[in-house]
């Protein structure tokens, strides 16, 4: 049963994926909108760096579960 440790981890860091993706929206966004509206760009930048965060913490949780199915003893 413990290929399916290696499955459930492989599932886990799909979080990875996930959370480039938002990075990626997140930052491409705020870039469209400062190029549109470059006095508004600072006040928005507390907004950017929380979704950067938020998004982040998802991936690392993610490849945390993926650590712990691999590496935790069985039934235990």
């Amino acid at each position: 049963m413990e290929h399916l440790n290696y499955i459930g981890a492989g599932l886990a860091c799909l979080a990875m994926a996930g959370a480039a993706i938002g990075v990626g929206s997140i930052f491409g966004n705020y870039l469209s909108a400062a190029i549109r509206n470059p006095s508004a760009a600072q006040q928005q930048f507390g907004n950017l760096i929380l979704g950067f965060a938020v998004t982040e913490i998802f991936g690392i949780i993610g490849i945390v579960f993926a650590f712990i199915l691999l590496y935790a003893p069985p039934g235990g």
